[in-house]
């Protein structure tokens, strides 16, 4: 058996940052230019974003036309709906299991391309904490750039 030929790859630089993001309830925030900030420090590379939370997610969404996201929101309630005789999970209120399924689905992380200090978006992209529980909270997100 011939293996191919493996090239390991050096980088410069990883950097780290954590930022807190206050939801007042379900929905999607838009997190772009906080994710930005940090992107500006460096040419190319890799943004990797990860949210520290079992009841929320991050999404690449339209950040255009709101209707989207509200659209997506209910897409997701029809999926996971609250207060079903079923769940058992509940010790955080009626959207505790629903949350956490709602997570499974999305996404608890993200990786965009930096290009020129800015995040390789497309015209209508926007990186959003999709907020799954119905109470306020501080979401912490850990932001890495791998250069």
């Amino acid at each position: 058996m011939v293996l191919p030929n493996f090239q390991s790859i050096k980088s410069n630089m990883v950097e780290s940052y954590q930022i807190d993001v206050p939801t007042n309830g379900q929905g999607l925030y838009e997190i772009t230019r906080e994710i930005a900030n940090f992107t500006s420090k460096v040419s190319s590379g890799l943004a990797n974003i990860f949210v520290q939370h079992t009841s929320c997610s991050l999404v690449i969404q339209e950040n255009a036309d709101p209707s989207a996201r509200q659209d997506l929101n209910k897409f997701l309630d029809r999926l996971a709906p609250s207060n079903q005789s079923w769940h058992s999970h509940t010790a955080e209120g009626p959207d505790d299991t629903t949350s956490h399924m709602k997570s499974a689905l999305t996404n608890t992380f993200l990786t965009i391309p930096v290009l020129n200090g800015q995040l390789a978006l497309g015209t209508w992209q926007g990186i959003y904490l999709w907020e799954h529980r119905q109470p306020t909270n501080s979401r912490k997100i850990v932001v890495s750039l791998l250069t």
